[in-house]
């Protein structure tokens, strides 16, 4: 059987209005996105989720698509981001969900976790492991650790800065983003190379085409999106790694005490350079009951390897049973 193309529907979420991607019926599972993208990230799970008998859901987060974007720096820190995951399950008219999340969507999915357990049936997470909350505040420590050399996230601190960047090519922007982090790409290393005062795209390589994975009719739908939306929303995510890390010292020693999904790419920049990421999330998540490294995967996980990520999913879930 395949399922019906997912739907799209506004519906509210707290005091927020949310559009959201859903097919399917059954016990609910909800997808959250990263940066730069969408609920469209998920298109390759949605069905097959459907199909095994669940009601797949994916929300454009907040501030993306056509989810509203509130207008403050500090409405977009992890306690936000994690009410938003509780408020949708229950405006779906579910007690809990499994929540799946990557990149971005991967913090949130272990925050909500955390924070609000009773929702959270069974949590996974792509690309981004879990890590627990840090002794000092995040920004003073990528200072200096990076010093005068460039780092994305720094560059992402001031408003507006970032924004004129990559509005002003919104296309090349992501095309040339998508295409550096994935498994495709024969030049990560650039980014080290890049020293503070860069702008992001200097020097990025613009691929003639992309990989398969990712079609011009794909690339269209995410450009028509950030195109109408902006970036401004998305942005601020990154602007909250203090707030976020200060609002929640209660959780230092927190442990993620559901069953467990991670998956993520061999190639993946986070796996490559966080050093012992993967044992430091073993060390603090109880009950990992599926970890998968794709071989020659970036960080675009679930649509580099659609099979593969979906095919971790059936046997996640299968284990709930």
């Amino acid at each position: 059987m395949v399922a019906s193309t997912p739907q799209l529907r506004q519906i509210q979420v707290g005091a927020l209005e949310f559009r959201i991607a859903e097919v399917g019926d059954g016990p609910l599972v909800v997808f959250l996105h990263g940066f730069p993208e969408s609920w469209y990230s998920w298109r390759h799970q949605l069905p097959f989720v459907a199909d095994l008998g669940y009601k797949a859901v994916a929300p454009d987060m907040r501030g993306y698509g056509a989810t509203e974007k509130p207008p403050n720096v500090s409405d977009y820190d992890q306690i936000e981001l994690a009410g938003d995951v509780d408020n949708l399950i229950a405006a779906l008219g579910y007690d809990n969900a499994i929540v799946i999340g990557h990149d971005w969507g991967a913090p949130v999915a272990w925050n909500t976790a955390l924070l609000h357990p009773q929702r959270v049936r069974a949590v996974g997470a792509l690309s981004v492991p879990f890590r627990p909350r840090g002794n000092t505040a995040p920004l003073a420590n990528l200072k200096k650790l990076y010093a005068d050399r460039f780092f994305y996230q720094l560059y992402f601190q001031t408003p507006g800065v970032a924004e004129a960047e990559l509005e002003g090519d919104v296309r090349g922007f992501l095309r040339k983003f998508i295409f550096l982090a994935s498994g495709d790409s024969p030049a990560q290393p650039v980014m080290l190379k890049k020293v503070k005062g860069d702008l992001l795209c200097t020097d990025l390589i613009d691929p003639p085409t992309m990989p398969a994975w990712l079609t011009e009719a794909d690339l269209d739908y995410y450009t028509n999106e950030f195109t109408r939306s902006g970036l401004r929303g998305p942005l601020n995510w990154y602007r909250n790694l203090d707030r976020t890390w200060s609002r929640t010292a209660h959780l230092a020693n927190a442990r993620v005490a559901q069953p467990t999904l991670f998956v993520a790419g061999e190639d993946d920049l986070v796996i490559k350079y966080w050093p012992n990421a993967i044992e430091t999330m073993q060390a603090h998540v109880d009950d990992l009951r599926v970890l998968k490294l794709l071989p020659g995967c970036g960080h675009w996980t679930q649509q580099e390897r659609a099979a593969d990520v979906n095919a971790a999913l059936a046997e996640f879930f299968s284990s709930l049973d």
